[in-house]
Order: structure tokens, then C-alpha cells, then sequence
């Protein structure tokens, strides 16, 4: 997987300065641990609702040497984001970020993968993760189609934000909740109640899109990645029907209450 490249933003440190405290007016809830890929990274809509609904932010980036903790007791859940590296590397923080999927998963923890993150939670249950054998490539808005069951996730969109090059296969015991014609066919999939890996980027901005497509042009270039413009319309149309879709979905994803299993 890769994520576009840029400079950091006051959305980000807006982000990071909520690792301690929560929105005002609202009871101290437990933290999420959220774990980013870049300096520069921030979690864009995902991090703005966890902290609308009173969570604080507990940032990590392993690429600077941040520990993560023994067990996810005193946090709501995990997010880990996507980032330029891959599943893949042999880099010591992403085998330790892999190995620690299974903290999540045996306490019962809510956990969530994001691009990068999903296909961490695929390689840890034994699944594969690798490139298109066409060479294409995501980018941009995609059509998704949402298969039986998937209703539990709340109402689902039918375009989505993507840029990856990479793509994740179900393990065994895993659940194919959505999924492209195009060259990753995977998209969504579930294991066990609590933990959901996603391909797609649900937490993008509308400054995310414009940074992303803007400072990557020859990535926009490659089999499969949409023109620049249709990022920024694509965005408009169904941006809102995402964010609409995350709102119910990370109120039940914090209450362990999806039912996938």
C-alpha cells in the first residue's frame, strides 16, 4: 500500500493535540489508540468523530519508535491508518505493528484497519497481501459493492476513497463484507465480533483529497488511478454518504455492538 506524500497541515496538529484531551463539554470517555504511518499523518474524519463523541486521541507513529501498549484495557479501541510502507516490509516497527494485531484481537477489542491497517490484520491471520498482477492501481473514487451481512456495518455507501496499489486476501475465518470489480476485489472484511479491516479511506477530508491528488501527479498517472478532478467532484457527490456511513459506524464499532459474527 502507499499513501500520498505532503506537507503537514493544522488539521494534523489539531488532531495530535487531542491525545490528551477530549471535546469540551462532554464526559471523559476511555481514549483510542490510533496509529499513523508519517509525521505529517492525521486521521481526518475518524479522529474528528472520536473526538466530537469525547474520546481523545492516543497517537502513535512505531516509524519514530512510539511503543504501543501491552493491552488495549484502558483505551476503546485501535485504529491503525495506512501509510507508503507495505505490509510487506521487513522493517522492524511494521513486524511489530503485525505481531501487535493480536493484542486487539485477543482481548475482543474493537479494531480497526485502514488501508495499510487491513492488510496488517490479513497478514496476521495468514492471509496474503500483494500487488495487482496487471500492475493497476486505486486511486481516487471507486464503486464498491456491499455483499449479505455487511447491513450490520450501517448503511453502506457505493463510492469510495481509495489509493493503494496493494490488496489484502480473506483469511481464514474472515468475513468478505464488501467488494470491486476492479483489480482488488476485496474491500471490506470482518474477523470475529470486533476487529474490520477496510481498503478504502473513510476518514479522508476534503483538504486530504486535494493534498493527496495535488502533490502526487504521477501517481495519477498510473493504470487505475482516476484524473485530479474527479478526486475533488468525487468528493462533493460522495463524500457525505461516507461520512454518514462512518457516523453509524463507528458508534457501533466503539460499543462492540456490529454483530458480524
Amino acid at each position: 500500500m502507499f499513501e500520498a506524500r505532503g506537507a503537514g497541515s493544522d488539521e494534523a496538529q489539531s488532531s495530535e493535540s487531542s491525545r490528551r484531551d477530549g471535546a469540551p463539554g462532554i464526559e471523559a470517555k476511555k481514549p483510542v489508540l490510533v496509529v499513523l504511518h508519517q509525521s505529517h499523518s492525521n486521521p481526518g474524519h475518524i479522529g474528528q468523530w472520536f473526538q466530537r463523541n469525547g474520546h481523545a486521541l492516543d497517537v502513535r507513529r512505531c516509524c519514530f519508535d512510539d511503543p504501543l501498549p501491552e493491552t488495549l484495557e484502558h483505551h476503546c479501541g485501535a485504529v491503525i491508518f495506512g501509510g507508503p510502507q507495505s505490509a510487506n516490509d521487513c522493517d522492524a516497527f511494521i513486524r511489530r505493528e503485525i505481531e501487535w494485531v493480536g493484542v486487539a484481537l485477543k482481548e475482543n477489542k474493537p479494531f480497526l484497519g485502514v488501508c495499510l491497517g487491513a492488510q496488517m490484520l490479513a497478514q496476521y491471520l495468514g492471509a496474503r497481501v500483494d500487488h495487482c498482477q496487471h500492475g493497476n492501481v486505486e486511486i481516487g473514487y471507486h464503486p464498491i459493492r456491499w455483499v449479505d451481512g455487511a447491513r450490520a456495518l450501517g448503511e453502506v455507501p457505493d463510492h469510495v476513497y481509495q489509493w493503494h496499489r496493494e490488496g489484502f486476501d480473506i483469511p481464514r475465518g474472515g468475513r468478505l463484507l464488501a467488494v470491486s470489480d476492479g483489480p482488488f476485489p476485496n474491500q471490506v472484511m470482518s474477523y470475529g465480533r470486533t476487529a474490520v479491516g477496510i481498503q478504502f479511506h473513510p476518514e479522508i477530508t476534503y483538504a486530504q483529497v486535494n493534498r493527496w491528488s495535488g502533490s502526487n501527479p504521477m501517481r495519477l498517472y498510473m493504470k487505475g488511478a482516476r484524473p485530479r478532478h474527479e478526486h475533488l467532484a468525487g468528493h462533493l457527490t460522495h463524500g457525505p454518504r461516507v461520512r454518514s456511513w462512518l457516523d453509524q459506524f463507528l458508534s457501533r464499532w466503539t460499543k462492540a455492538e456490529l454483530a458480524l459474527a
